[in-house]
């Protein structure tokens, strides 16, 4: 719980502006139908644009997306095995992972492809830039990492310079 309000003071504080948006009235829970690409079910506090925005970026990826609105996502991060510092401002899964935070689409289809023996991959925090966090122009580098079965990370991809 600590670290959720953490995260909801870090956004309060830096303004940023993609969180602070209240989803679009169509944003309630999306689902589409795709060829080969499993579901991806986010789980994310009812008012936080940019989670909706992330989810949106998946089903434009051609995954079809639910999305679920809770209020304890502390609980579900503890269910799929966050680790502790790794955290972002929803979780998701598909198949038999988790996606934490602003993961883009194509090292989610990278994962599936290659099927590692993991827990899942994350972006701790909110990076601009990453999917769900555009800031118009402003990027900044960000690392994907995959979060192995005993909760270690390694880089599986980087963003940005």
């Amino acid at each position: 719980m600590k670290a959720t309000l953490a995260l909801f003071a870090l956004v309060a504080m830096t303004g940023l502006a993609a969180c602070a948006q209240e989803p679009s009235p169509e944003a309630e829970t999306v689902s589409t139908a795709s060829a080969g690409l499993p579901q991806v079910v986010v789980h994310k506090s009812p008012t936080c644009g940019c989670c909706q925005a992330c989810a949106e970026h998946m089903q434009a990826a051609g995954f079809p997306v639910e999305t679920r609105d809770t209020q304890d996502l502390d609980a579900i991060k503890a269910e799929v095995g966050v680790p502790y510092g790794q955290g972002s401002c929803h979780t998701a899964r598909v198949g038999d992972y988790f996606v934490e935070g602003h993961v883009p689409a194509d090292d989610v289809k990278r994962l599936l492809a290659e099927r590692p023996d993991a827990r899942g991959l994350t972006v701790p925090g909110m990076p601009v830039g990453s999917p769900g966090m555009e800031q118009g122009d402003a990027r900044e580098p960000y690392d994907v990492l995959l979060v192995a079965r005993d909760g270690s990370t390694t880089v599986f991809a980087h963003h940005g310079d």
